[in-house]
């Protein structure tokens, strides 16, 4: 049955795939490409239960490798890569958060949230929102969050795949999460492309997603975000996905598989599959010519490849082929940037040059590097731990 399911999920994906490449608005072939590029991280320095010293080993390893990769490669702007980290607060220990600030401080990157919950009994709306609000106050005392007329505004990824309750009950148990996290201050949700019961059937789009409170998955469809059409987010959310796309493993047509934005050496990210994330071209409905790509990893577990040869070489065909200011413009953006320059199509000002819209709508974070806050509040810890023990 299993293999059943996945069958019938390689072809959902293929199907839909070659029908949105036959029936998408097609980029202006007089302008350029303008390639917005981000790896969003699922950053759990402590996963698999390794020791402390490891744990830390991890996050050292992170602060001393990230600057020597990409600081050998430039963007259209001028920019290095930047990734943004998504922190879950049960690994907000042992300082590991004041040094990651640290290394955001000196223009590598952003913190946003990432939250598992619901694990050892499913988490309760009033939970998940005093555990949102309570992750809030303690990153801000980092200067982690960018801000939109004084109020702070956070990025999420749902650990374990799970948003809005759609793994049959596991690891959430809230339906109407993505009311709470609308209404606690999130401005988007970078979760997928993820498993396949939990990916959307809208693959590959931008979109505006409800909540719903008598039944899960509420974000299955919604309403695709469009050029010189503010979306309207007073009761919805914004939904920006990875590339989902086909692709043959070997000569054989059975090593077709369906392939999302993950980067963890498995299938290696090589050239003809970055070719695949561009030509799946994620956009805002009416321009084609700005093209977003959410990558995911678990940047701590999966070192080898984004802190390694892999990553390295991610970058280097970027900025070798992808660049060039005729045909394609490559922007290095993080999750906050890539949300502010969706807003910013909505509002018409795509002949606007992109880097005079990274902070349009949620302003840059104000980082407090001089903050000593070593772990999360007792307070955030009961929290998570009432429905998650990890």
């Amino acid at each position: 049955m299993k293999k059943i399911r996945f069958l019938l999920y390689t072809l959902y994906v293929t199907v839909a795939w070659k029908i949105r490449q036959l029936t998408k608005q097609k980029p202006d072939p007089d302008k350029p490409i303008d390639l917005f590029f981000a790896m969003t991280d699922h950053y759990e320095p402590g996963t698999n239960g390794v020791p402390e010293a490891e744990e830390r080993e991890r996050v050292d390893f992170l602060l001393k490798r990230y600057p020597e990769i990409v600081d050998q490669f430039k963007d259209h702007d001028g920019r290095v890569a930047t990734r943004t980290w998504f922190y879950p607060p049960h690994y907000h220990r042992y300082g590991a958060l004041r040094k990651l600030v640290k290394l955001c401080d000196d223009g590598y990157g952003e913190v946003e949230i990432h939250l598992h919950h619901g694990k050892h009994e499913p988490d309760t709306p009033e939970n998940l929102r005093e555990t949102l609000l309570e992750i809030v106050k303690d990153y801000e005392q980092f200067g982690i969050f960018g801000q939109v007329n004084g109020e702070s505004k956070y990025g999420f990824i749902h650990g374990d795949w799970a948003l809005a309750n759609s793994r049959g009950g596991q690891f959430c148990g809230v339906n109407e999460e993505i009311d709470i996290l609308r209404e606690t201050g999130c401005y988007a949700d970078y979760t997928h492309p993820s498993r396949p019961e939990t990916t959307p059937r809208q693959i590959n789009s931008i979109y505006y997603a409800e909540g719903w409170q008598d039944k899960p998955k509420s974000y299955n469809r919604g309403i695709e975000a469009e050029a010189g059409k503010p979306g309207d987010e007073s009761d919805r959310l914004l939904l920006i996905q990875g590339p989902l796309h086909p692709l043959q493993l070997t000569e054989k047509l059975s090593s077709v598989r369906p392939i999302g934005d993950e980067v963890a050496g498995n299938p290696y990210t090589t050239e003809a599959r970055i070719k695949k994330w561009i030509e799946t071209g994620v956009h805002v409905k009416g321009n084609p010519n700005w093209v977003f790509i959410k990558t995911h990893t678990h940047g701590a577990t999966d070192a080898d490849s984004v802190l390694g040869e892999e990553f390295e070489q991610i970058l280097k065909h970027l900025t070798d082929h992808y660049n060039d200011g005729r045909r394609y413009r490559l922007h290095f953006v993080t999750a906050r940037e890539m949300y502010n320059l969706v807003k910013a199509v909505e509002d018409g000002k795509s002949d606007q040059d992109p880097i005079t819209l990274m902070d349009y709508i949620v302003k840059p974070p104000k980082y407090n590097t001089a903050c000593d806050v070593d772990a999360a509040s007792e307070k955030l810890q009961a929290l998570v731990w009432k429905t998650y023990r990890g």
